[in-house]
């Protein structure tokens, strides 16, 4: 069934499938590597940059924040990090003449694919009132363009300032002051649509909103637990410290509900053993229903409880509160519950008990898959139950290792992008820039996409980024964004965000991590800069670009900000934003000042691989919490429930893909190739339902609003995934997930678990 597609966009609807593979990397993915790389960038920039990716002189991959070794490979990339290095040093561009011959109405047809693949960005350019196309425009008048907007607001409150995981401590830090200055918290980040589940659970049980493991404390584990979290893909690089944690004697379970090729055998492309025979990594593979992993932890908490000498006395007695709540709310823990939640056997969860007592010195991992769902908060809290019990925190080889996607999403937090600032991080810039900062909350993703519906808020300025694709309910969010006076976008490539714009529009090319970052000092001489970032371990380090920009008119992301608050605050103010323009050392010492744990900061950063952030939990078994102890805590179990004829559906990344931007069209792993646009289901569930293979359905979702949201024309696949699960990729399916289904404390949009129906297409 292949749907007819714009000239020069590939159909995605039409996909030759095969069976799934059963180990990852090797040298298909070499091969892979090097044709993406050098399509992009051609042979001698190939080698030039990809040499430089993640070392300690070079720069940072723009892709996952998974940390680097301190002992580097020559290679120190993996195969999606270096399609994120192509993506970002290509060739391409996409220049005024570009923008003259495609009208907005075209590139709204456009798939994110093909707008992906244009290339880099060259000039800003600008969309007026009423107007068809995007024009060339200076910078002095996008800054004008963005000042006339802000100065026309109600309220400071009318303007939301968003960030990726791609910005630099450094731009974080300058654009939440800037935002901070101009009035408002309405700092929304992709930190809210992936793990601030993990924040709010961690912060209220361990104290710190972050992961307590360094990459060596993988290496002395003696089991890792790795949950919703698909490392072949999403963080190869993750496989190699698997492999070596192997090597050392630990044992891995994978809980999960579909079964993924990197977990299963890793052929590691930089040894000769690991390419001709590859690591087996999974000792014991669960596969549970979607949603299931609160129930599993919380009966393997009831066990451990009830398994003589088990429990780590010592530590709960001296480090933790609210033990006796826990316990009486693990002890109802129910077999017949479990099994039903999570799909699993009694032979199953009996075996992982085995392994979780065997080992002294426990690990968990985790992704997105415990993180988008109602219950997640619950959830992660049960998994910080289950390390307490037996004092796996603040233990060599022993915690909690939330795996942040995207590379300085976690340095964004810490710089203080954040809509709920804590008051002393508040007091801190009050008391360093002499201004009152405003103290009532600001919008996250959510709240945001709400007040430009509502019309609450009126211009959308985002630093990096997809926000249109990766934000739930599309069709929604787009109306939304329709809605705003003014839509900002700071990018280095195009993508669908562009083509969905307010009343006024703007596209501000900046330069990529992979390019040399050269700014004017007070001498006249230009000085070359540096950026730092904070990986998923809360390892800082440097950045340093190697690339000729792609265009002389692409101006840096801290420029962008600096140049933007004079001519909105206006030169005069206290704020000293030329010089922190001309040199980024000036801004890092005003960080030192304002964020605990960066002391001295321009001094630590210069030592190669950077330096480690104080993490009280690990370093000292200090839990700064209300009760001044980690908490246990107890809630009602919970997971979704399925009615007759429906399916549970978890959006996903192909591997052709890193968050919304597409490399490509096939799913190397699943087994799906040249096509975007399927759905995976369980042979036995297609069966009762009558989906054949092959059969082209629409998914249709149900959630108590009543509203009928429809993804229509996808491929059934049947494909081994758990009993009443499905799973399609993401943005495509984003317009089934409800603005308003998210997870409950942190409002993290519920993407991974969607009930649907099944209909057949009308033109299949």
């Amino acid at each position: 069934m292949a749907s007819k597609a714009p000239k020069g966009d590939p159909v995605q609807d039409a996909p030759q499938v095969g069976g799934p593979k059963h180990a990852a990397a090797g040298l298909p993915a070499i091969g892979h590597t090097l044709r993406i790389a050098q399509q992009q960038m051609g042979v001698k920039r190939t080698l030039l940059t990809l040499l430089s990716v993640n070392q300690k002189d070079g720069f940072d991959c723009p892709g996952c924040a998974w940390p680097e070794p301190d002992h580097r490979h020559a290679a120190e990339f993996c195969e999606n990090g270096a399609k994120a290095v192509a993506e970002e040093a290509t060739l391409r561009r996409v220049t005024p003449e570009f923008f003259a011959a495609h009208p907005v109405s075209d590139l709204a047809t456009r798939s994110g694919y093909w707008l992906g693949q244009q290339g880099r960005l060259t000039h800003p350019v600008y969309l007026p009132e009423g107007g068809t196309r995007y024009e060339p425009v200076s910078w002095e008048r996008a800054f004008d363009i963005v000042a006339e907007e802000l100065a026309a607001l109600g309220s400071p409150d009318e303007a939301l300032f968003y960030t990726s995981g791609r910005t630099s401590n450094e731009a974080a830090f300058l654009y939440q002051l800037f935002a901070r200055q101009l009035g408002t918290n309405n700092l929304p980040d992709c930190s809210n649509m992936c793990h601030e589940s993990s924040g709010s659970a961690l912060n209220e049980t361990i104290g710190i909103g972050k992961g307590s493991v360094h990459l060596e404390d993988l290496y002395k584990a003696d089991l890792i637990i790795v949950a919703g979290q698909n490392p072949g893909t999403n963080h190869p690089r993750m496989l190699s410290a698997l492999e070596k944690a192997k090597a050392n004697g630990a044992k891995i379970v994978s809980v999960n509900p579909l079964p993924e090729a990197g977990l299963e055998k890793f052929k590691n492309p930089q040894t000769p053993q690991g390419m001709l025979k590859g690591a087996a990594l999974t000792d014991l593979f669960l596969q549970i229903r979607i949603g299931g992993d609160q129930a599993l932890f919380r009966l393997l908490n009831r066990l451990i409880l009830e398994t003589e000498g088990a429990v780590d006395e010592e530590f709960v007695r001296e480090h933790t509160h609210g033990y006796e709540e826990f316990v009486a709310a693990a002890k109802a823990a129910d077999w017949d519950e479990t099994l039903a939640a999570t799909g699993l056997t009694r032979t199953e969860i009996e075996q992982a008990l085995g392994m979780v007592l065997d080992s002294k010195r426990t690990i968990v991992c985790w992704a997105m898959g415990l993180t988008q769902h109602k219950h997640s908060v619950p959830t992660i809290r049960e998994v910080v139950n289950f390390l307490l019990l037996r004092g796996n925190i603040g233990r060599p080889g022993a915690g909690v290792c939330p795996v942040r996607g995207h590379s300085n999403v976690q340095g964004d937090r810490t710089m203080g992008i954040f809509e709920r600032p804590a008051p002393a991080f508040l007091d801190a810039l009050e008391k360093e820039f002499g201004f009152a900062p405003p103290r009532e909350h600001g919008y996250d993703t959510v709240e945001a996409i709400r007040a430009l519906r509502d019309g609450r808020a009126k211009v959308f300025f985002a630093m990096g980024g997809n926000f249109v694709s990766a934000s739930p309910d599309t069709e929604v969010t787009e109306a939304a964004m329709r809605r705003a006076r003014l839509t900002v976008h700071v990018s280095t490539k195009l993508n669908r965000s562009h083509a969905v714009t307010g009343a006024r529009a703007l596209i501000l090319p900046t330069l990529g991590r992979t390019e040399r970052d050269l700014q004017v000092g007070p001498n006249g001489k230009s000085t070359e800069q540096f950026v730092t970032v904070e990986d998923s371990m809360g390892m800082v380090h440097a950045s340093r670009g190697r690339l000729e920009p792609a265009s002389a008119h692409l101006l840096s992301e801290p420029a962008i900000v600096c140049r933007l608050a004079r001519r909105v605050l206006g030169a005069a103010n206290s704020v000293p934003w030329e010089e922190f323009e001309k040199d980024y050392a000036t801004v890092r010492d005003r960080i030192a000042r304002v964020v605990p744990g960066f002391e001295d900061f321009n001094a630590r950063v210069a030592h190669p691989g950077g330096f480690a952030l104080p993490h009280a939990p690990r370093d000292e078994r200090r839990f700064p919490t209300r009760t001044g102890k980690a908490n246990f805590t107890a809630a009602p179990v919970e997971y979704p429930e399925l009615p007759a004829g429906r399916l549970l559906l978890q959006t996903l990344r192909s591997h052709d893909q890193y968050n919304t931007t597409i490399y490509g069209l096939d799913d190397r792993y699943r087994g799906i190739r040249n096509g975007r646009r399927v759905v995976l289901v369980n042979p036995e569930d297609a069966r009762r339902l009558k989906l054949a293979d092959g059969s082209y359905v629409d998914l249709v979702s149900e959630w108590r609003d009543g509203v009928e949201r429809r993804a229509p024309g996808f491929r059934v696949v049947h494909y081994p995934t758990a009993r009443g699960c499905a799973a399609a990729y993401y943005p495509e399916t984003n317009v089934l997930v409800p603005l308003d289904a998210t997870a409950d404390t942190s409002n993290t949009p519920a993407s991974k678990s969607v009930v649907v129906r099944l209909e057949q297409s009308a033109t299949d």
